[in-house]
Order: C-alpha cells, then structure tokens, then sequence
C-alpha cells in the first residue's frame, strides 16, 4: 500500500520508517527540508518539502494513489485540514489525524476524520506509571471514549466469577493472562490467584472500574 505522511517529527519519521521497512511504498511530507534530511540512509520512500494541505504538495506525494493518510505535524489546524483534503478531496479511504488538544479530538472524531489526542494520550500514559495500582492502558479507541487496560485485581475476587466482576465495574473482561497464557473469559469463568485482567470499559468510568476491581466483592462504593 502507499502511505502519505504529512509532518517529519519524531511520530512521522518513526511512521515512515517502520511502514518503509514494512515493505510499504512511504511518501513524507515536511515544510522545512531539514527534518526530512534527518530520514535514515536507508530509507527508501520520497521526501517532499511543502504545505502538507496545498494540492500540488499532495500530488507530488502520490496522494491520488494513496490507501492511508496521517497528518501528524506540530500543528492541530494543518493536521486537520490536510487530513480532511485527503479524504474529501482525495478520496483517501484511511485517514488519521494527530491532534493535541482533546476537546477538538473529539469534535472531528464526531465529524468522521479519527483522531490521536496526543496530549491526553501522553498524560495518562505518565500517571499510569507514576501510579502503580489501578489500570494500566493498552489501548484507546481514536476518541479516547473507550479504553482497553489492564486493571489491578483484589485478592478478595478470587473464585468469583467474571460475571459478578463485570456487573459490578461496568466493564467487559476481554481477556485474561493465566499462567503465562491469554484465554477469553465469559461469564462463568471462575477467577483464580495470579490472573491478569485486561478489561474494556468507558474512560468516564475509570474511577468506578478501578474501585470495583480493587475492592472485595460487595464493598465497593457506588
């Protein structure tokens, strides 16, 4: 496939590199030539310097052929017109686009164009490792309304049933680690002593989900 990558900081030239070694035809686009230069010797995709939004720009990147497009430059506003020239002009089918401030991620997310909130993204990512119990995120959807974590079990919920667990909480248990090995619970799998619960809940309910796995069976707070 051929990716289009407007921005040559530290996220596209990280991009680029790894969808070039992925075998992918890479075209990136910089205003400045500087940050393109800093692309290894080895990479092998085109380097264009220009507005990553003006049309002539795009189609010197192959943006007529291209199956993916992600703005990921400094800026909300190029990140966001350029993503959606991509798509409504050029019909890039995958589109996405980096945004820092989250309250905009979330408008253009409703608009169809998915977001990264890099900002949010970055700050829980911090308080995750400066907070060693509670959740542990592996994923977000591009909205960052769903999260995918591992979540910190009391003790007091072994041999109870992952049903109970996920009334409780609100959660959905998507998969546990037992014995070095992942399995897909339902409702009747009982929770042993040293399980990992990887879980997928709402980010409005984190609190919630974190006190109910924390807390023994009955005893958690509403």
């Amino acid at each position: 496939m051929h990716v289009v990558i407007m921005g040559c900081g530290r996220v596209g030239s990280m991009l680029a590199i790894r969808l070039d070694k992925m075998g992918h035809s890479v075209a990136v686009i910089d205003m400045k030539q500087e940050p393109l230069d800093r692309l290894p010797a080895s990479f092998s995709g085109t380097k264009i310097t220009g507005v990553g939004f003006d049309r002539d720009t795009l189609c010197s990147a192959g943006i007529e052929k291209a199956t993916a497009f992600a703005a990921v430059s400094s800026g909300d506003n190029s990140n966001i017109v350029s993503a959606r020239v991509a798509r409504e002009t050029f019909g890039v089918k995958d589109v996405v686009a980096r945004i820092y401030d989250p309250r905009r991620a979330a408008i253009y997310q409703r608009l169809g164009i998915p977001t990264v909130a890099s900002v949010a993204w970055s700050t829980d990512q911090i308080l995750r490792r400066l907070l060693p119990l509670g959740t542990d995120d592996e994923w977000r959807d591009p909205s960052g309304s769903i999260v995918l974590a591992e979540v910190h079990l009391d003790p007091a919920w072994i041999g109870h049933k992952v049903g109970e667990l996920a009334e409780l909480s609100g959660a959905r248990v998507a998969l546990i680690s037992r014995y070095g090995k992942g399995m897909l619970p339902n409702r009747e799998t009982v929770l042993q002593e040293g399980d990992l619960l990887h879980a997928l809940f709402e980010s409005t309910r984190r609190e919630h989900v974190e006190r109910t796995f924390a807390t023994a069976p009955g005893k958690a707070a509403s």
